[in-house]
């Protein structure tokens, strides 16, 4: 079985709930597994931002996302990651070489969502969900091919009906996905704590809570969030509105001061970041004589 799965089920059997602030390149990831937090979600909005500086409406494709996935799995290698899979990129099929492909690139987890392609971000406005139907067989095909061969990664299965059909028709789809062997339920945009106790309260499995700034969905204190019933505390634009807000502040200190009065790290505190000092050791063993 995978070793980052594996890791991921240890951690959510644990009492306490999971602050997971979100990654969107390599060097956020290093930096959050710097921090001390043990999991990251691959915000598939920040990645969109980031890369392409579009919005999260189904622009990016899956070969740029796997990619991605692969490099911060790469730069912070003790970080457990759940890659964000939109809608699996098609099909039932395509789901399935989807999760097949998270799990290949080193992700713990891989979150599928019951929208029709292409998506729309959680918070916003435009979306559409497949059939109950579909969302099932979507569902049932990613879990099959989590545990194909040799292949292990967990399961979050997320619904946005709650936006589009109301919140009696997301808990039915939740219920499917519990029932179709999901190991992480999301239901996306509950619009008040009434809610989000009725999620909790109905299922077994770990439930992620997705605290989005002027979203629809109340932001509670982690604590509360636990005493609810949620697992995970996922914070996703946190670090990336932050990152932005750092760098316009910078550049606007620029225009009328020297560089040596802008806030930044120390370029030795740089060079230790990216890799440097490991690299010159590595180096060193392999000079020649």
């Amino acid at each position: 079985m995978s070793k980052q799965a594996q890791k991921l089920r240890s951690l959510l059997d644990t009492n306490s709930i999971i602050r997971m602030p979100c990654a969107w390149d390599s060097l956020s990831a290093r930096l959050i597994s710097q921090a001390g937090f043990p999991l990251t979600l691959m915000s598939g909005f920040a990645v969109s931002g980031a890369k392409l500086a579009m919005p999260d409406t189904g622009l990016i494709s899956f070969a740029e996302m796997v990619d991605q996935l692969r490099l911060m799995c790469q730069a912070a290698p003790d970080l457990l990651v759940i890659g964000d899979g939109d809608t699996g990129y098609g099909n039932a099929l395509n789901a399935q070489r989807t999760v097949s492909e998270y799990a290949r690139a080193g992700a713990a987890a891989i979150m599928i969502e019951d929208q029709v392609s292409p998506k729309r971000c959680g918070h916003t406005k435009g979306k559409q969900v497949v059939s109950t139907g579909e969302a099932r067989m979507r569902i049932r095909a990613a879990v099959d091919a989590a545990h194909e061969g040799d292949t292990d990664i967990l399961i979050m299965a997320r619904t946005d009906a709650r936006a589009v059909h109301g919140f009696d028709d997301a808990m039915e789809r939740c219920r499917i996905f519990a029932e179709e062997g999901a190991d992480i339920l999301f239901l996306e945009a509950p619009e008040s704590i009434e809610e989000m106790r009725s999620f909790c309260a109905a299922f077994d499995k770990p439930a992620m809570a997705n605290m989005v700034g002027g979203g629809k969905t109340p932001i509670l204190p982690a604590e509360e969030l636990e005493k609810i019933g949620y697992r995970i505390a996922a914070y996703p634009l946190v670090a990336f509105s932050a990152a932005i807000a750092a760098t316009r502040a910078a550049l606007e200190a620029l225009k009328t001061s020297s560089a040596e009065k802008v806030p930044q790290v120390t370029f030795d505190e740089l060079k230790t970041l990216v890799g440097f000092d490991d690299y010159y050791a590595r180096e060193q063993a392999y000079r020649a004589e």
